[in-house]
């Protein structure tokens, strides 16, 4: 049984937890042990995602399977990009699902569910951005439908930035 909700600030201990994990091994190969610790202590602390869930431009969603929680997204609505002429478009800017549920294809099901909510939220497209290390996630949103348009360092750390895509996918 596979459900999706929309997340309340009621929620950040199931989003840090989860975001602690699966940010974590997404990621791990992109920076040292203690560069990884640093970046998830700063995000995926209790406080700093009740303020991500408190804020309006912000829709967090939690996909449950089997009445579990096992992976969120994030999705900004009308968040221009510079690389993109119409500026309707949502920014994806995150997508995570443990681990363990991989082979249930549960990323897709959260992926349909967010290309849904652009749509019914009047979106021309989609953006977001991805490490370029992470070739499970590039490879899930190229079969997906998204182009690389562009890339830019994302800062981990103060001393630690990588690079990243930027993708892009027009909605019909």
């Amino acid at each position: 049984m596979i459900y999706i909700k929309k997340a309340g600030v009621k929620d950040y201990k199931i989003i840090a937890a989860i975001g602690n994990i699966s940010v974590g091994e997404a990621h791990r190969e992109s920076c040292s042990a203690e560069e990884m610790h640093e970046y998830l202590t700063n995000h995926y602390n209790d406080a700093a995602v009740t303020e991500e869930l408190a804020n309006p431009a912000n829709d967090y969603h939690i996909l449950y399977y089997n009445q579990q929680p096992v992976g969120f997204s994030k999705i900004e609505l009308n968040a221009p990009h510079p690389n993109i002429k119409n500026q309707q478009v949502a920014k994806l800017d995150r997508i995570y699902i443990l681990s363990d549920y991989f082979n249930l294809k549960l990323g897709a099901e959260l992926m349909k569910f967010n290309i849904e909510y652009a749509k019914q939220h009047h979106q021309s497209g989609i953006w977001l951005f991805t490490w370029v290390g992470n070739e499970r996630a590039i490879n899930f949103y190229l079969k997906a439908g998204f182009k690389k348009i562009g890339s830019h360092y994302f800062q981990v750390t103060k001393t630690r930035s990588n690079l990243n895509h930027h993708m892009y996918l027009e909605l019909a």
